[in-house]
């Protein structure tokens, strides 16, 4: 196995915003999953460890309203149930650095990567998630390196010249970028399948959101 591909398994959550299309807002998620645990059992206690130490106090007021509510019948107890999935999710969130943009619907999609990544968890092996990340890593250089054509350099035609430079700055920002989140170690939260974080927001023409340098930018004269 190459050596670059030491680091991949941690690549698709390492990388740039938007590189991992979180769960934690869905119904069906980790996180409301412990949160109906919690509140079956009237012990707040399983949905502290999604929040940082200096949110439990604003969970801890919630939870007790929310079973305080709950006692007022079937309606009462379904809206504060729904309120207190809200807030939980939103400080969870929060602590993450992520925006807050609602609860989603059970039974969505989250993507290959979050899939496998559960999965992983559940058989107690990361072995077919190493697989799904060279798989993606390996692509995805792959085809930035085919776009410089063979050349070491730019061909001496500026127009030529030019386009091959535009191929090569995204190449060589998209091979830092994920060497330096991987062996850095890194985390990000973000919203993102596995295509986006090897190829970038932008798809896969597009290389990581930095500006290159001034000798390399794609409208200097090579």
């Amino acid at each position: 196995m190459p050596r670059w591909t030491a680091a991949v398994p941690l690549l698709l959550l390492l990388l740039a915003p938007g590189a991992a299309r979180a769960h934690c807002d869905s119904l069906d998620g980790p996180v409301i999953r412990s949160a109906r645990q919690a509140l079956d059992s009237g012990k707040v206690t399983p949905v502290l460890a999604w929040i940082r130490p200096q949110d439990e106090g604003e969970i801890r007021a919630a939870f007790d309203r929310t079973l305080l509510v709950r006692k007022g019948g079937a309606e009462a107890r379904a809206l504060a149930d729904t309120w207190f999935f809200e807030t939980l999710v939103r400080v969870h969130r929060a602590g993450e650095g992520a925006p807050y943009t609602g609860l989603r619907p059970a039974g969505g999609d989250p993507g290959p990567a979050v899939r496998s990544a559960d999965a992983a968890v559940d058989k107690g092996s990361p072995a077919a998630t190493e697989k799904l990340l060279v798989d993606a890593v390996k692509k995805g250089l792959h085809q930035r390196f085919a776009r410089l054509e063979g050349r070491k350099s730019p061909p001496a035609d500026v127009a030529a010249g030019r386009a091959w430079v535009a191929a090569y700055v995204p190449y060589v920002h998209w091979v830092e970028g994920v060497y330096e989140k991987a062996a850095g170690g890194g985390e990000v939260h973000g919203h993102g399948g596995p295509e986006e974080a090897v190829h970038g927001h932008g798809g896969a023409d597009a290389g990581p959101a930095r500006t290159p340098p001034a000798h390399l930018h794609a409208d200097s004269h090579p």
